[in-house]
């Protein structure tokens, strides 16, 4: 199995309504635009080609932000939700030859590169088992991201993905499918949704 079985899938298209309108992919962190270290967490986790799904601001980032060696996906339709990102990412993929998705979000700083390996691990050593996978991350036993899902998956998440809703409905109606896999100790997984959390970012 290479780093180009599994793609990273990053969706950094969301508005920051919540947080007076700013693109959330260009909060600055460290330095640097958040949009950054999500693409250096799946890279250093283990992904191959990494998809930033962009939408709120898309150019404005663009311009700001080093997504070189990335392949950067527009959103028009973003402020429906997540899952029109979701979608936008999926189909991306399509004929890119990756067997597996890893999802992650750009708003979870705390999601790093130990919790990208990790999920990833599940995978094993098996490229063929890749295309059916389905694993989540998980933090005291509750599931956030990244999320797994194998190629043959992509088109029943889309066609499941409404609104903010993402792939939740899908991973809802397989769970006893889903692998769990406990990421507590190396992440955190909170959300930079309101003006309180900005507190998070240094």
């Amino acid at each position: 199995m290479t780093n180009d079985d599994i793609a990273g899938l990053l969706l950094a298209a969301g508005g920051g309504r919540r947080l007076g309108g700013q693109p959330k992919a260009l909060l600055t962190h460290r330095g640097r635009p958040l949009v950054e270290h999500a693409v250096r967490a799946l890279r250093e986790g283990g992904c191959g080609t990494v998809h930033v799904v962009l939408g709120a601001g898309r150019d404005g980032v663009r311009a700001t932000a080093d997504l070189r060696g990335c392949a950067v996906v527009g959103n028009p339709d973003w402020e429906t939700g997540m899952g029109s990102s979701l979608r936008a990412g999926l189909t991306s993929l399509a004929g890119s030859g990756a067997r597996a998705a890893l999802v992650t979000l750009v708003d979870q700083p705390g999601v790093g590169a130990a919790a990208v390996t990790r999920v990833l691990g599940v995978a094993g050593c098996d490229p063929d088992g890749l295309v059916s996978a389905l694993a989540a991350a998980a933090y005291g036993g509750r599931r956030g991201h990244p999320v797994l899902l194998g190629a043959d998956r992509w088109t029943d998440v889309a066609g499941l993905a409404v609104g903010d809703r993402g792939a939740r409905a899908y991973l809802a109606a397989h769970e006893a499918e889903l692998t769990l896999v406990e990421c507590g100790d190396v992440a955190r997984a909170y959300d930079i949704d309101t003006p309180a959390d900005l507190r998070r970012l240094d």
